[in-house]
Formats: C-alpha cells, sequence, structure tokens
C-alpha cells in the first residue's frame, strides 16, 4: 500500500479559541495528533476530558499549562502527560507564536467536559 508524507499543507486545518490553528495529522477511532499554533496572549477553556489522555510536546515558543492546581511551563523540546479526568488548560502568555503537537488517546474531540460550568464566582 502507497503511503504519503503528511504535512501542515496536506493536512486538515481547523481554527479553535483566540485565533489559535489545528492541524489533524493523524486521526482516527483510537489515535489523533495534532499540530496546533496559539499566537501571544491567547488561552483556552479550563476543562478535562472523560476518557482521553494527552501528551502535549512544545515544537517551539512556550506555553503554561495549568494541570489540577498546579501551572507547568513548557519550551521547545519538552512534554508534558495529562491523564483522563485532569482539568487543564493551555495559555500563551509570552511574545511569541507557540507551536506544539497534542497527543490523544483515544481522541479528545467529544469527549470534552468545561470544568468551569456551574461554578460560582464569590464576592472577595
Amino acid at each position: 500500500m502507497p503511503r504519503t508524507s503528511i504535512s501542515l499543507a496536506t493536512a486538515e486545518h481547523y481554527s479553535w479559541g483566540q485565533s489559535c490553528d489545528g492541524w489533524h495529522l493523524v486521526r482516527n477511532a483510537a489515535l489523533s495528533v495534532i499540530e496546533e499554533q496559539m499566537p501571544p496572549g491567547s488561552s483556552e477553556v479550563l476543562h478535562s476530558h472523560r476518557s482521553a489522555q494527552q501528551f502535549f510536546f512544545m515544537l517551539s515558543g512556550q506555553l503554561t499549562i495549568e494541570v489540577g492546581y498546579d501551572e507547568v511551563e513548557l519550551h521547545a523540546g519538552e512534554g508534558l502527560h495529562i491523564p483522563p479526568r485532569v482539568r487543564h488548560r493551555i495559555s500563551n502568555t509570552s511574545g511569541a507564536v507557540a507551536g506544539f503537537l497534542v497527543i490523544s488517546q483515544p481522541p479528545s474531540h467529544g469527549d470534552r467536559v468545561d470544568a468551569t460550568v456551574g461554578l460560582v464566582k464569590l464576592p472577595i
């Protein structure tokens, strides 16, 4: 069976969040590999996944990942595993575009639970 290479030029593209981009490099029922880019100042909503475990691997730039009640700063060449049901959020607080891989098993699309639903903001 002939194989072809996969690149950002040939992968399915989608937009998400605050001007963020993603490309499906592998997308099947068992595995998802996505390359994403986040511009400076962007972030996602705090959430978890019912079944999917994820691995974030930095290709360029840096991200801050809120995981549980901790924050981890990732730089190019570093990664972080997030088990299922652990709340997390990625943010780009740097001054440069961040490029990274998100590897999910099983795929995380449709498995997301918004962690802010039902929260009440109390006055200080």
